[in-house]
């Protein structure tokens, strides 16, 4: 099968090839995963750019399997890929040895949306427009502009094994940020995504001059029982701290999960729908970072827990089947269970029936307990609101609760939706949470 191979990791390809084949003489099995780009960020002191930064990117995880124990060495100097098998290969001699049943083979890859945009480029230019467009999107503000960012970046990967397997990606990512103050009032606000025309520099300035003004007037709450709505933002939060931690198939088995042996049972909200799709959005990929062939996975299922997700070692460990969620942070790591591009639904419209208070971010999430799902966090840019419009204002309060209960029972959800890192989801109102106020 001919090879597609874009121009990053062109001038790599024999590396790769190099290493498969001294891999193979070493091991019972060798992969390599491989990473070339460019990044620019430039940085706002106040309007004007004070920092720029070019970075070109390149890195080389190299992992190794012999009679079942893995070892994995990394380098980001091409010169070095010797070194680097060899400290792979002496760190599987030191691991744990466990079932395994071998590293994927090639196999007809499904459609997917790639995201790359050709329209991102790291150009200087292109990065100071972004910062102005979004600038000009907080005129007429009282707040004044305290910082900001723009960054773009362009790159592609490749994994490859012994079992024949070589895939490339590609992808870019465009991304604004705005941060303003009022007084002590603050307001931040930011977009990114992997193409260029899907980001909104102006609505970044917009929404981060109305947080720093309308703050400015910010009043304290009383302690009570309070319908709540949870923006993208803050929900994305504490799903990432409890909630999707709970769908890994390894923390099931090891007993750290409330989704522990539910499988097939409804426990949450009947119209919670939630899906990890490798194949469309800013993350799709045809093949896992384990070089498995990735497939939709429904993890909740009309309130019913549908499934699990697994990498190749967790699944041979444990008995069970990849559902292709290998990810990597970089070439710098060993591939590990994470997830490519979440959507999360639930009952639709009462979101902004009558009155309740609506916040933005949360502070606090990562400290809760990811078991039981219970957790005490901070209200950031809260207010109260009255049909979905901002009344009062909200200088702070406390929010505790348990994830899992409000999670089965949703008061409803917007129709419009925001991605927040992997996650796709609405603004979600949940009914009577403790509120702790002064």
């Amino acid at each position: 099968m001919s090879r597609i191979i874009p121009p990053e990791i062109a001038p790599y390809e024999s590396l790769i090839d190099d290493i498969l084949r001294a891999g193979a003489a070493k091991a019972d099995e060798v992969e390599v995963y491989l990473e070339a780009g460019r990044s620019l960020s430039l940085e706002l002191r106040q309007t004007v750019v004070g920092e720029a930064s070019m970075a070109e990117v390149w890195g080389i995880g190299i992992r190794v399997i012999t009679d079942g124990r893995i070892g994995s060495s990394s380098t980001m100097s091409p010169g070095r890929w010797e070194a680097c098998l060899d400290a792979a290969v002496a760190s599987a001699r030191l691991a744990d040895q466990q079932d395994w049943q071998g590293l994927p083979s090639p196999a007809p890859l499904p459609a997917c949306d790639e995201p790359y945009d050709p329209l991102v480029v790291c150009d200087v230019a292109l990065a100071e427009d972004l910062l102005s467009r979004t600038m000009a999107g907080a005129e007429g503000a009282e707040a004044v502009v305290i910082g900001g960012s723009a960054s773009l970046s362009s790159g592609a990967g490749a994994i490859a094994n012994s079992h024949d397997v070589f895939s490339t990606h590609r992808g870019t990512h465009a991304g604004v940020s705005l941060e303003m103050i009022n007084g002590t009032s603050t307001g931040y606000e930011y977009d990114s995504t992997a193409r260029l025309g899907d980001i909104d520099p102006e609505k970044v300035g917009e929404k981060a001059a109305f947080f720093a003004d309308f703050w400015a007037g910010a009043g304290d709450v009383p302690s009570a029982e309070a319908d709540v709505v949870f923006a993208p933002t803050a929900l994305a939060s504490l799903l990432s701290a409890i909630f999707f931690p709970a769908l890994s198939g390894r923390n099931v088995h090891a007993g750290r999960s409330y989704f522990a042996g539910k499988l097939g049972e409804a426990c949450l909200d009947p119209a919670l729908h939630v899906i990890d799709d490798p194949h469309h959005g800013d993350h799709a990929t045809p093949l896992d970072d384990d070089g498995v062939v990735t497939r939709p996975l429904e993890l909740v299922r009309d309130g019913t827990v549908a499934g699990f997700a697994y990498d190749l070692k967790t699944a041979y460990r444990y008995g069970a089947k990849t559902t292709g969620n290998a990810v990597r942070g970089g070439a710098g790591g060993a591939p590990g269970i994470g997830f490519h591009n979440l959507t999360v639904e639930g009952p639709a419209g009462g979101v902004d029936d009558g009155g309740a208070i609506v916040c933005h971010g949360l502070v606090g999430a990562h400290t809760a307990n990811t078991i039981t799902g219970d957790f005490s966090v901070e209200l950031s840019n809260a207010s109260y609101v009255e049909d979905g419009e901002y009344t009062a204002p909200i200088r702070s309060a406390m929010l505790g609760g348990n994830l899992f209960a409000m999670l089965a029972d949703i008061a409803g959800t917007s129709e419009e939706t925001r991605t927040v890192g992997r996650i796709a989801l609405p603004s979600v109102r949940f009914n009577n949470l403790h509120i702790i106020g002064k």
